[in-house]
């Protein structure tokens, strides 16, 4: 849905954030720095909500670009010696190359904090209830976006009788509203929903 939610863009001022993702299944993590989290992690993996721990992973929020940069360069250059390559099934257009870390999780965490106390900022740890609160702010979309993307996954099966890209574009998003704790019922149409519960993706995926 991130096409329908564009915000303007300035070179220094304007939300701006510091993200923290360590990794689910392995002592690894990801320092960085973005306007539009949810975009950022979606470039990251397609499914960012497993292959993170969404409760260990934090954002510090800035009002200024420079201050965020300043924190993200603190956390950036404070374990020179504990750098690791990225995981290889992070695209490596998106993977960067001195932001992961291994071996530091702690202690990465505990400056992060300490730096947003420093500076009075805001600190949304976990993330996953910062998601939440997003996708609620944009969940009146998913009603329609979710139609039209059955449409089309329905047409792809139609043509291929195969998974397609808007099969599994709708599913990556109802499979992270559900990591979050948002209830689709409440969001979806009934159509939707049946498709969700009943449709040939469960031959691949099995039951939830």
């Amino acid at each position: 849905m991130d096409d329908d939610f564009i915000e303007p863009r300035f070179a220094s001022r304007g939300r701006a954030y510091v993200y923290v993702l360590p990794c689910r299944d392995e002592d690894l993590l990801k320092v960085g720095f973005s306007r539009e989290p949810l975009q950022r992690l979606r470039t990251l993996h397609r499914r960012f909500f497993e292959f993170f721990d969404l409760d260990r992973a934090l954002l510090v929020e800035a009002d200024k670009v420079a201050l965020a940069r300043r924190i993200e360069r603190r956390l950036l250059t404070a374990w020179p010696e504990h750098h690791a390559p990225a995981p290889l099934v992070v695209p490596e257009a998106a993977a960067g190359y001195t932001e992961w870390y291994r071996g530091v999780g702690e202690e990465v965490t505990t400056l992060a904090h300490q730096l947003a106390v420093d500076a009075a900022l805001p600190v949304h740890q976990p993330l996953r209830n910062w998601l939440a609160l997003r996708l609620t702010e944009r969940a009146d979309a998913l009603y329609g976006w979710s139609e039209q993307m059955l449409s089309q996954a329905r047409l792809e099966r139609e043509y291929t009788g195969l998974s397609g890209p808007f099969e599994q574009a709708l599913l990556d998003t109802l499979a992270l509203c559900e990591a979050v704790g948002l209830s689709l019922q409440r969001w979806l149409p009934e159509d939707v929903l049946d498709w969700h519960r009943h449709g040939p993706h469960r031959a691949l995926f099995g039951p939830r």
